[in-house]
């Protein structure tokens, strides 16, 4: 089995690898970042690329190096408040490497399977009323991050109507734990603890809206699901992966204080408001658990804690 995962260099695909390492350890597994240089966290078996996939030739080389059998789809612009600044840039980034990436398989025949993670954020404002949200809910994004994503769930599911690729789309809620960057509200607040007890900054934590409700699952337990996904999913379809409970942010927050000793204030940033924000997000992913019979493993106060150790071992 050859497998390519783009992003791999990424807080999901990092801990993608050590999910297929560790469960088909004769497999040969690629990984893609914009760099090849190795992180602390990569397993060895790794082989890893550096390529920019916004490149038609340097994605067709990747394929012909690989000649993948799975390819799974993580890397693109993360960021929601950085695609408002620069919206061009995030649909460049998460549109032509996909496009290049199809295109590169199609034309050498390859009979792969694409697993395409697109985001909740392809639904945006969701009325009360109509949570949890399934599958069928209109796609309303109210972001340039969240237009992008539409734009790869949709050509992953024309590529599979137009070309007949092998394509499963996957559509996260949101995931936390250790690894992810710091711009997201999890590790900003838990890197942002254990600043204060390494005595780096003072004893205040600067959030932004505490009251939005997410559906958050551990990362751990995510890509596990991206791999039922891609060997137990129907080719073509759509399916949604969370927890089905959602909670807020003030209550992530609390409970990531309540691993600390240091007794630490908190202070609204006017720079960590967005300019639109979802009052709550939960997932329906009856579709995907029939499917596949997954469920999350890890209970949610645990990923905080995770998360809050990893920090603090990275702060040193």
């Amino acid at each position: 089995m050859r497998i390519l995962i783009i992003g791999a260099g990424g807080f999901a695909g990092s801990h993608l690898a050590d999910v297929l390492l560790a469960a088909t350890p004769d497999a040969e597994v690629w990984g893609c970042d914009l760099t090849s240089e190795r992180r602390p966290f990569h397993p060895p078996a790794l082989k890893l690329l550096g390529v920019d996939l916004r490149d038609p030739q340097e994605t067709r080389s990747v394929v012909e190096i690989c000649h993948p059998e799975r390819i799974y789809h993580l890397a693109g612009q993360a960021f929601v408040g950085q695609s408002w600044s620069n919206p061009w840039e995030t649909l460049e980034a998460n549109l032509r490497p996909e496009v290049n990436l199809f295109e590169a398989v199609r034309t050498a025949c390859l009979e792969t399977r694409f697993l395409i993670v697109s985001s909740a954020d392809v639904y945006g404002h969701v009325p009360p009323g109509a949570l949890p949200i399934t599958e069928t809910c209109s796609f309303c994004p109210d972001s340039p991050y969240g237009v992008s994503k539409v734009g790869q769930d949709l050509l992953g599911l024309q590529y599979y109507l137009s070309h007949g690729l092998h394509i499963v789309r996957v559509r996260p809620f949101n995931h936390i734990g250790p690894r992810q960057n710091s711009r997201f509200v999890a590790p900003s607040f838990a890197s942002q603890i254990a600043a204060i007890e390494a005595g780096i900054q003072p004893p205040v934590v600067k959030v932004g809206n505490l009251r939005a409700r997410r559906d958050m699952t551990d990362v751990r337990d995510m890509v596990k699901a991206y791999v039922l996904a891609l060997e137990q999913c129907v080719s073509g379809e759509a399916y949604n992966i969370g927890s089905a409970h959602s909670h807020s942010i003030q209550e992530l927050l609390d409970i990531l204080l309540s691993f600390s000793t240091i007794r630490i204030k908190t202070e609204i940033d006017q720079a960590r408001l967005r300019p639109s924000n979802i009052p709550d997000l939960v997932c329906d992913a009856s579709k995907f658990r029939k499917a596949t019979g997954w469920s999350p493993q890890i209970p949610f106060e645990q990923s905080p804690k995770d998360l809050l150790e990893y920090e603090r071992l990275r702060m040193g």
